[in-house]
């Protein structure tokens, strides 16, 4: 007795899928998705390399016109036109300088050695209880006026008798003698301990401290 088995079994046969409709709406989906997310980033790519692109030719424009600038201010026409106007410049200068030269030699100006000589001997005759203030020296030296202040009014001769002594104040003679007290110290409410004066060697109403 033979006995067939039937080793068929639907379970491993393979079976066909087939899409659903679902299936295809999502797979749309996804490749909308996709594209629209490829799309925004080329985009942004684009108005990046826009924005690069506008930078660059902002930047080529000034160096551009920085170039232009600088080539028309040192141009050699602009570069010799400032060497003539340097050298007249000298030109004059000299001239006014060697005018003033001639002026200063012709003795038109009256004392032309200056004052500094009457400088050193004022500093040279420093007395003890005695300074200066100020002094003034007109035209050419024609005439002197000195103020100062002084502890005790007998040291003034005596100053006065060492600075005709003086090379530079050699023919010079103080004629006119002002002596007053200062006014008190209103901060203080004393009464200063020194004397002030003022000599001129020649009647000089305009003269001051």
């Amino acid at each position: 007795m033979s006995q067939q088995i039937n080793l068929f079994n639907p379970a491993f046969v393979k079976q066909s899928e087939h899409f659903s409709l679902l299936n295809i709406v999502q797979s749309l989906g996804l490749i909308i998705a996709g594209s629209l997310l490829f799309y925004g980033y080329a985009v942004y790519q684009v108005g990046q390399i826009e924005k690069q692109a506008e930078a660059s030719a902002k930047l080529y424009n000034t160096e551009q016109a920085r170039l232009a600038r600088f080539a028309a201010e040192f141009s050699p026409q602009q570069a010799n036109q400032a060497l003539q106007d340097e050298v007249q410049r000298l030109e004059k200068r000299a001239a006014g300088q060697s005018e003033l030269i001639e002026v200063m030699k012709s003795g038109a100006v009256g004392n032309t050695t200056g004052y500094s000589e009457y400088m050193r001997a004022f500093a040279r005759q420093v007395a003890q209880g005695l300074w200066l203030t100020g002094f003034r020296i007109t035209g050419d030296a024609a005439q002197i006026s000195l103020s100062g202040a002084v502890l005790a009014p007998e040291l003034l001769p005596a100053y006065i008798q060492r600075l005709s002594k003086e090379s530079a104040m050699r023919g010079k003679t103080f004629t006119t003698l002002q002596m007053q007290q200062p006014k008190p110290d209103a901060s203080r409410g004393a009464v200063p301990r020194y004397v002030e004066f003022l000599l001129h060697s020649s009647p000089d109403a305009g003269a001051g401290k």
